[in-house]
């Protein structure tokens, strides 16, 4: 009994899943293989948007004009304006707000954050509790460090800022606008504008150095 139950409800979510996938492209989404991108009931589309394979869109999704998502993103509780590309293998949770010409890259995970116009988080990043201003830019390998282990803290990034590649942004912080964190960097104060924030050990190097032999 239990398992005619459970094919049931497979099967129902299967056709649920066909009426939302013809839905969307009867309304002129692009889905790319529509078998493997799976849909929520309330998910809004705009204007010629893309949908490339294996996509899950979680609730409370809205993707605006002309917009495109690349394989194996997972998408829930994110507001996406026009112009903006996601993925691959992007994470965009509750409280992501992307707006226009905006770009999440591969191994980007975003969580109750804004990232304003043209601005990018291209590769292998965390971004949390955080609002990103026009024109910024953030290195692979950046992570807001948002949670103390007790409370989580806001991250705030101007316009016009460049974060170098591996850095840390330890909330709660600001960068101000026009500003440069170089890579490696571990920010714990907040930085003026058109400033350059830098803190990285002095590189040491022994000439001829030899390794210990077993």
């Amino acid at each position: 009994m239990k398992t005619n139950n459970k094919l049931k409800k497979i099967y129902q979510y299967k056709l649920l899943q066909e009426k939302l996938r013809n839905k969307a492209i009867n309304k002129g989404v692009n889905l790319i293989a529509p078998d493997t991108i799976f849909l929520s009931k309330d998910t809004i589309f705009g204007k010629n948007v893309t949908i490339e394979p294996y996509v899950v869109i979680g609730t409370k999704v809205k993707i605006g004009d002309r917009s495109y998502i690349k394989s194996f993103s997972h998408l829930e509780g994110a507001r996406i304006e026009k112009n903006v590309v996601v993925g691959p293998y992007a994470r965009l949770r509750p409280g992501t707000i992307l707006k226009n010409n905006t770009k999440i890259g591969n191994f980007v995970e975003t969580k109750k954050s804004s990232i304003d116009i043209n601005s990018k988080v291209s590769h292998l990043s965390y971004i949390g509790d955080t609002s990103i201003g026009k024109n910024s830019n953030i290195g692979a390998g950046t992570i807001t460090c948002n949670y103390d282990g007790v409370k989580k803290s806001n991250t705030k990034i101007a316009d016009n800022v460049f974060i170098g590649s591996n850095s840390s942004l330890v909330a709660p912080v600001t960068i101000n606008k026009d500003s440069i964190v170089g890579a490696g960097s571990v920010i714990t104060k907040n930085v003026k504008k058109k400033s350059l924030a830098l803190t990285r050990s002095s590189q040491v190097e022994i000439k001829n150095y030899k390794r210990k032999k077993k």
